[in-house]
C-alpha cells in the first residue's frame, strides 16, 4: 500500500528526502504531566495534523512528555512471542506450519493487546537496536489440531472462565460470546493500566536473569534493526533462530492520517511485508510473506488510546517443493460506529497455484481447471472470494482473545491461538557502558533518564539537542557530497527483504553467541 512520500529510486530514497530537516513543526514542552496537560498537547497536535496527508512524513518534533520512555526502533518489533516464531518449522505437514505461521502473525504484535499504545522516540539516521531471546521450545500434544502448549510467559486473565469463553468462535452461545466481547471492549478502555515505566513493564517483557545464559533448553532469536532514511522514517530489520533455521526480514515504513476522531496507520511504499525464510528443516526452501493490515488508534480526544484492525492480512507461501501452495486470508471485522468495539476476524487456508508453477506432464484440462481458479488468486483479500474447492481451512474469533480453526466439513473447531493467556517474552539488551553510541538505548539514555524521574524540561532539551546534532550532520553532508550509507544493511530495499552487509552479519552472529546479563 502507497503513502505519500516519494517514491524510491533504484530500490533507495533519494538523498534529498532521507537527509530534509527544514521546517519542522514543534510543539512547546508545557513541563505539565498531568493528563489533562497531556490531553491538551495532543488535541492541539490532532489540529496541527487535521488535512496532512501523511503524518508519519511530517517534520514533527514532539515535547518529551508526550513521548513512551523507549526508542522506536525498540518498540516496534515483531518478536513478542519468539517461541511461536521458533516453532514455525516444527512440523513436517504444510498444513501446520502455515497454523503455526498464523500463531506467530496474532502473536507478533502482542504489546498492543498486553499494554497501551505509546508515542516512542523517532529514530535518528544511522541508529540501530540489537537483542535476543532465549526461550522455551513449546511442546505439542499428541494430536496434531491441539495447539501447541505454552509454558513460560502467560498472562492470567481476570476471569478465566470468561476468558476461554467461545467469544467470536463457530460454537459460542450468544451470552457467552457477548460476555467475551464486552471484557475485550472493556480492556480497551483501560490499555493504560499497563505502565512501561518500570523495565517497560509486562506489555514489552520484563528481563529475567534465568533467561540470560546460553542454555541447551532454551532456543535463541535474535535482532537486529537499523534506520535507513530519516524522512520518511524508514528501517531495515533481520530476526532469525539460527538452530532452527528461521530467518525474517522486512522493511519498516508507516503512513498515518487523521481520520476523523481517529489515526489511521497503514503501510509506506517501502513496507512490502514481513519475509519469513526456512533454510533447513522440515520446510526448507519455503518463504512467506506476511503482509500488514490497516490500524486505528481510537481514543484519542479522552486520551485513552486502544487501537482497532482494519481490511486484510495476506501470508502467501512459496518455495520448498514447490507444485500446489498454501496462502492464507486474514479479514479484519469493521468496527461498528456504535458500541463498543469487537476485534472481530475472519479467515480463510486456501490453496493457489501459480501458472509458472504448473507442472509440464499436467493435461490441457487440468491446467486450465486450476488456471481458471487460481489466476487471480493474488487479488483475493476477502473470504468470500476464495473458490470453495481451493478453501482448506477457515477460522475466526477475536484477535483479543481466542481464534479458532476448522476443516471443511467439520462442526467443532480448534483452538489455533488464545491470545488473552499469553505475556509478552521478554527481551535481552547488553548494557548500556557496553553499547555503540548509535544503538538506541545509549543514543536516547540521557532523555529516558530524565523522563523516568519526571524531569520533562530536561528530557525536551537533551531530545532536541540530538535532533539537532542530526541536522547539522546531514547538513555537513551535504556540503561535502557525502551520502549516508547504512552500516548493517544494504541499501537497496526495493524488494522488501533488506539484506545484511558484512557488518551485520557479524553484529547477528555475536548475537547468536553472546552471553547477555540483564
Amino acid at each position: 500500500m502507497s503513502s505519500a512520500v516519494a517514491p524510491l529510486q533504484n530500490g533507495q530514497v533519494p538523498e534529498d528526502i532521507v537527509e530534509a530537516e527544514a521546517g519542522v513543526v514543534a510543539l512547546p514542552e508545557t513541563g505539565e504531566a498531568s493528563e489533562g496537560g497531556r490531553l491538551k498537547m495532543i488535541i492541539q497536535l490532532i489540529k496541527r495534523c487535521l488535512g496532512v496527508k501523511d503524518i508519519a512524513a511530517m517534520r514533527l518534533s514532539l515535547p518529551a512528555s508526550l513521548l513512551e520512555p523507549i526508542p522506536n526502533l525498540e518498540y516496534w518489533q515483531y518478536l513478542d512471542r519468539p517461541d511461536l516464531f521458533a516453532a514455525i518449522n516444527d512440523s513436517s505437514d504444510p498444513f501446520e506450519r502455515m497454523l503455526a505461521v498464523l500463531r506467530f502473525t496474532f502473536s507478533k504484535d502482542l504489546k498492543f493487546v498486553r499494554g497501551k499504545i505509546v508515542k516512542p522516540y523517532n529514530s535518528v539516521l544511522g541508529e540501530h537496536f540489537r537483542a535476543c531471546w532465549n526461550v522455551k521450545p513449546v511442546t505439542y500434544s499428541s494430536d496434531p489440531r491441539e495447539p501447541p502448549i505454552i509454558t513460560s510467559h502467560l498472562h492470567e486473565p481476570e476471569d478465566i472462565s470468561e476468558s476461554r469463553s467461545d467469544a467470536g468462535s463457530m460454537t459460542s452461545s450468544t451470552s457467552a460470546s457477548q460476555k467475551k466481547k464486552d471484557a475485550a471492549a472493556s480492556d480497551a478502555e483501560d490499555l493504560d493500566a499497563v505502565s512501561l515505566n518500570t523495565g517497560l513493564g509486562e506489555a514489552l517483557g520484563e528481563e529475567e536473569e534465568s533467561d540470560t545464559e546460553v542454555n541447551p533448553d532454551r532456543v535463541r532469536a535474535i535482532y537486529l534493526t537499523e534506520q535507513v532514511s530519516h524522512h520518511p522514517p524508514i528501517s531495515s530489520f533481520y530476526y532469525a533462530v539460527p538452530e532452527r533455521g528461521i530467518e525474517a526480514c522486512g522493511v519498516d515504513q508507516i503512513s498515518a492520517k487523521v481520520a476523523g476522531t481517529t489515526v489511521r496507520i497503514a503501510t509506506g511504499e517501502a513496507n512490502l511485508g514481513i519475509f519469513v525464510s526456512l533454510k533447513s528443516g522440515h520446510g526448507a526452501g519455503e518463504q512467506y510473506r506476511i503482509t500488514h493490515p490497516s490500524a486505528h488508534v481510537n481514543g484519542i480526544l479522552r486520551g485513552n488510546f486502544y487501537a482497532t484492525m482494519s481490511e486484510s492480512a495476506i501470508i502467501t507461501c512459496s518455495g520448498g517443493k514447490g507444485g500446489e501452495q498454501l496462502r492464507a486470508i486474514i479479514e479484519y471485522k469493521d468496527e461498528s460506529w456504535l458500541g463498543k468495539p469487537q476485534f472481530l476476524l475472519v479467515g480463510v487456508i486456501h490453496t493457489y497455484r501459480s501458472a509458472a508453477e504448473e507442472s509440464p506432464m499436467a493435461s490441457r484440462t487440468s491446467f486450465r481447471s486450476a488456471k481458471s481458479d487460481d489466476a487471480d488468486y493474488e487479488s483475493w483479500t476477502k473470504v468470500k472470494q476464495v473458490p470453495a474447492n481451493r478453501v482448506v481451512a477457515t477460522f475466526e474469533g477475536c484477535w483479543r482473545g481466542e481464534i479458532r480453526w476448522k476443516r471443511p466439513g467439520e462442526t467443532t473447531p480448534h483452538v489455533l491461538l488464545d491470545m488473552s493467556t499469553i505475556g509478552v517474552v521478554p527481551k535481552h539488551v547488553r548494557p548500556i557502558s557496553e553499547q555503540l553510541p548509535t544503538e538506541s538505548r545509549k543514543l536516547w539514555e540521557g532523555v529516558t533518564s530524565n523522563l523516568l524521574a519526571k524531569n520533562f524540561n530536561d528530557a525536551t532539551r537533551i531530545k532536541q539537542n540530538i535532533e539537532q546534532e542530526q541536522r547539522d550532520k546531514a547538513a555537513q553532508r551535504k556540503r561535502e557530497g557525502v551520502h549516508f550509507v547504512p552500516e548493517y544493511f544494504e541499501q537497496d530495499i526495493s524488494t522488501g527483504k533488506p539484506q545484511l552487509t558484512p557488518k551485520g552479519r557479524a553484529a547477528v552472529e555475536e548475537l547468536a553467541k553472546s552471553s547477555l546479563k540483564p
